[in-house]
């Protein structure tokens, strides 16, 4: 039982990845699901996980779920975000996340890497990410041997429909010459694949993930080659902004005014030698991606 590795959130991005990452470099996967029935679930079954029904709100599937296995790798849906819950909250965040670890400790796990946001516990007031500093802190205060990683924004956000990107336009709030960081979901899930396959490195360690640093206008022009198509770039601007929240307005801010991320990629290349530039990405996965989602 000592080389599974439970996977929450198993049928998203960044639960995916680390699902099939783990199953290629030899570990045995539980998926924790609410369906498995789903298509993403049958997929994990076909590739050889071993697909559990679980819900994070409900502390007994937790812990049957948990049961007898090594390590978890914990990540939760984010409040405002395309794909959850429009009346998910905050407080809905932290319960789930605090039930997993809760979970951990019951189960005694020796690993648990939680998937937290870059730049999580800076002072940027962006209380969607200051939420996953709370849970990071959390697993640390119940003495689970933690790794936290912290993904820049994701790679498949660029050409993803709900975040802005259709039919050759792309819109977001960071003017077009500001460098952004960019992390592909696949490497997320090789980082996770990494820490577990090597705990004496990563266990305490807290790693800010990114692949790639590109101006809005540069992600529009490799868009622009790898898709074959114009692709045109419109920033949103603040007075858009108004009503949609103190967190649009505080990332608005982080953005354009705040220093934004600053993860170390030639240290994180090191580490991982196949990390993904966005081009790169788009010639693997992310042109067929936007594709499939036009």
């Amino acid at each position: 039982m000592k080389n599974i590795i439970a996977v929450t959130g198993a049928t998203g991005t960044q639960g995916g990845a680390a699902a099939r990452a783990l199953l290629a470099t030899g570990w045995r996967v539980r998926a924790l699901v609410r369906d498995p029935r789903s298509a993403n679930a049958r997929a994990l079954a076909e590739a050889g996980a071993e697909v559990v029904r679980a819900d994070m709100d409900d502390r007994a599937s937790l812990d049957a779920a948990l049961r007898g296995v090594y390590g978890v790798f914990s990540v939760q849906p984010t409040m405002g975000y395309p794909g959850t819950p429009p009346d998910f909250t905050i407080e809905d965040e932290l319960r789930l996340g605090r039930n997993v670890a809760e979970a951990a400790v019951n189960a005694r796990i020796e690993h648990f890497v939680y998937a937290s946001v870059s730049a999580a516990d800076a002072d940027h007031g962006i209380r969607r990410w200051q939420s996953k500093a709370e849970l990071e802190a959390y697993a640390r205060r119940l003495g689970l041997p933690t790794t936290v990683l912290r993904p820049v924004r994701f790679m498949e956000n660029q050409v993803d429909p709900r975040f802005g990107t259709r039919d050759g336009a792309m819109a977001d709030v960071v003017f077009p010459d500001v460098p952004v960081q960019l992390i592909a979901g696949t490497d997320i899930g090789a980082f996770a694949a990494l820490a577990f396959t090597d705990p004496a490195q990563y266990v305490g360690e807290t790693l800010e993930l990114a692949g790639d640093e590109l101006t809005m206008t540069e992600i529009a022009q490799i868009m622009e080659r790898a898709l074959g198509q114009p692709i045109t770039y419109r920033a949103i601007p603040r007075e858009a902004l108004l009503d949609k929240g103190h967190d649009a307005l505080a990332g608005y801010e982080f953005a354009n005014y705040g220093g934004g991320w600053h993860a170390d990629i030639p240290a994180l290349r090191e580490r991982h030698p196949g990390l993904m530039t966005f081009a790169t990405w788009l010639e693997h996965e992310g042109a067929e991606k936007y594709a499939a989602a036009q």
